[in-house]
């Protein structure tokens, strides 16, 4: 548990400042295992204050007056880099003796090692470029680090970017401290973790359950047309504070970008191809909160912390169903309420049915001319209605038994058997009667066309 009176003052201030009157439980689960030493794999979704369970420990731990680097933390993307650099940094309004640098892609090199003449205390960065001024450059001591935090680090293999991480951690001190923190711990990621980390404990986040209550899941079919074209066709029925909208590819995203800056709609695009000044005009906008809605890929979402999102729409089911559970966190979150909606066609139907079996708990829904209407799931079948034959044999089935004879059950089966039989007969009477109908009217209108 954390102990408020303990942390030093500047963290105290800093935690007044932000307000924080409760700390999570992925915070308290991790603050005491760091502070005695031991390696932490954290596995906790974004919003669940997962930055701030190694924040808060690294800054009560730093010595400023030592001067040299104290703690790394790599990110696999500039955007999350730039937000946890802010999120340290915001230490320094109330301490600043405390050196923090980032060190990222699409940073001036140049001007990055002459601002190295003197070791910070923090250094945040994304992984292609701490590799590349420790190991390549040498001229970051990184080796003298004593916490290593490798934050999203299911997305920093998927994106290719742990075998960078390994020549990093291959240099350090053997007695690092390491910490993992991330969404999901696959497969591909258990050597690495066994290669470097200390018997690490691993911590996950109570409130980690997909199904969260405070968000409203909502289906929408779109039949004949693509995603973009329902997407045009039910945001006139959505008043968000902040919509984030969630495509599978960077080329979808441009496209759905194009498309709804066509129809009016001030948007803000987070793909890979942006330029760095592009990346920094855009995650400038989300912070100013100036607009409403956000396209994105799942890569470029991932980590980024935007409190006032109160809508996700998702273009389709991504790759990985676990990528849905993230998408739809991004709302709902901070006791606040969220709707997520999911526009869907027929090849997301069978990832639709795997989330049922997860807890989703589903509403189908359109935006029509009306406003929203309640419309039957895609999988709606009628029931058949039931006939006095159906109910004689659903009691036989539930027929109380006081004591279950030999041959017992063959019994049943031949008294269902028997009903089904006089079913059968009387369904053949019937079509008899009804073929002789026909064939009398027939006759009859022949008889009549003859006499004229």
């Amino acid at each position: 548990m954390i102990n408020r009176k303990e942390l030093k003052p500047e963290i105290q201030a800093l935690i007044e400042k932000k307000n924080f009157r409760d700390f999570t439980p992925i915070q308290q689960k991790a603050y005491p295992l760091i502070m005695k030493g031991k390696d932490v794999v954290g596995i906790s979704a974004t919003g669940t204050g997962k930055s701030h369970a190694f924040i808060i420990p690294i800054l009560q731990l730093i010595d400023t007056s030592k001067d040299q680097i104290q703690a790394v933390v790599t990110a696999p993307t500039r955007e999350l880099a730039r937000q946890l650099y802010r999120q340290f940094s915001e230490i320094n309004e109330f301490d600043d003796s405390y050196r923090i640098k980032l060190i990222s892609s699409g940073m001036d090199k140049s001007r990055m090692i002459e601002g190295l003449s003197t070791q910070p205390h923090i250094v945040i960065g994304t992984v292609g470029r701490l590799k590349d001024l420790f190991v390549d450059e040498a001229v970051l001591r990184l080796d003298k680090a004593e916490i290593l935090v490798v934050d999203e680090a299911d997305m920093t293999l998927e994106m290719g970017f742990i075998d960078e991480v390994d020549q990093i951690c291959g240099r350090l001190n053997r007695k690092l401290q390491m910490l993992v923190f991330s969404a999901t711990v696959p497969a591909q990621l258990q050597p690495f973790l066994r290669k470097y980390m200390n018997k690490p404990v691993v911590i996950e986040a109570d409130e980690d359950h997909p199904n969260n209550p405070q968000i409203e899941h909502i289906r929408i079919n779109c039949r004949h047309l693509s995603y973009q074209e329902k997407l045009l066709r039910i945001l006139p029925g959505i008043n968000p504070y902040v919509c984030m909208i969630f495509a599978r590819t960077k080329d979808e995203v441009k496209t759905t970008s194009d498309l709804l800056k066509e129809n009016g709609y001030d948007i803000i695009e987070l793909h890979g191809d942006l330029t760095t000044r592009e990346r920094k005009q855009a995650l400038k906008a989300i912070d100013s909160d100036k607009t409403s809605y956000i396209v994105c890929s799942d890569i470029m979402a991932r980590g980024l912390d935007i409190p006032s999102v109160s809508h996700v729409i998702s273009l389709g089911l991504p790759s990985s169903l676990e990528y849905y559970t993230h998408r739809s966190g991004r709302t709902g979150r901070a006791g606040r309420s969220g709707i997520s909606y999911l526009l869907f066609n027929e090849k997301d139907i069978q990832g639709i049915k795997t989330l049922r079996t997860q807890g989703f708990d589903f509403e189908y829904k359109d935006y029509r001319k009306s406003g929203w209407v309640t419309v039957k799931p895609f999988d709606y079948r009628k029931p058949k209605p039931k006939n006095e034959f159906d109910e004689e044999v659903e009691k036989i089935r539930k027929r109380p038994v006081k004591k279950v004879k030999p041959g017992y059950k063959k019994k049943i089966a031949a008294e269902i058997d028997s009903v089904r039989r006089r079913q059968r007969r009387l369904m053949i009477k019937a079509s008899i009667k009804q073929q002789q109908k026909e064939r009398a009217k027939a006759n009859q209108r022949a008889r009549s066309k003859n006499n004229a």
